[in-house]
């Protein structure tokens, strides 16, 4: 988060310094609303898709992907004949200037695109945005998940994670803050708590 820029500054030396090879901790701020008691063994889910999320399987699929590693550590398990619950995810993330940037030393100017880099930014996972300085960038990243009974259609878990910071790497680091948002399920702590994993890759 924001609080933690110089640490990441000190994070993108030593991956400099060591081949871009360095392990480093996505921070995300999370909360989570439970009414689940307790989750039977072996529970089952299928995801389901909003009419947006259907328009791109391809980038739908792998937002998929990466929330189901999550899901199948809290012990939730992919069946989409006979599921239990219903899975409905979200991902966001928008590029903007840096909070330690001087706008009056930033070039350039803003406009809009249709995405930048494999997820775009802007809108839920790849919608259109604005164009950040390329020296000077900041990213923000958001991912939900819902989960509904089956046959009532009754919300019983909803979470969100939030995390920033300089690094293009949301193909890292959006699986994290899955596995983020489901820490404590199906009995999470109230309000909103700070979720440190530690990602050991290369910072890109």
């Amino acid at each position: 988060m924001k609080r933690a820029f110089p640490a990441l500054l000190l994070a993108t030396a030593v991956a400099t310094l060591s081949g871009c090879a360095t392990s480093w901790v996505v921070d995300s701020d999370v909360k989570s609303f439970s009414s689940l008691a307790t989750v039977p063994p072996g529970a089952t889910y299928r995801f389901d898709r909003l009419p947006s999320q259907q328009a791109d399987t391809a980038r739908q699929e792998s937002l998929e992907a990466m929330a189901a590693a999550a899901l199948d550590k809290v012990g939730l398990r992919r069946d989409d004949a006979k599921p239990q619950y219903s899975a409905q995810i979200g991902a966001r993330v928008t590029a903007g200037l840096s909070p330690w940037a001087d706008p009056w030393l930033v070039g350039g100017g803003w406009g809009y695109g249709g995405g930048y880099g494999r997820y775009g930014y802007g809108g839920w996972y790849g919608g259109p945005a604005f164009f950040p300085p390329a020296a000077n960038p900041w990213y923000e990243r958001e991912v939900s998940i819902v989960l509904r009974e089956a046959g009532s259609n009754r919300v019983v878990y909803e979470t969100r994670a939030r995390n920033d910071g300089p690094y293009n790497a949301s193909a890292a680091i959006l699986p994290v803050m899955f596995q983020a948002a489901l820490q404590g399920f199906p009995n999470p702590p109230q309000g909103e708590r700070r979720v440190n994993i530690d990602l050991t890759g290369a910072v890109r």
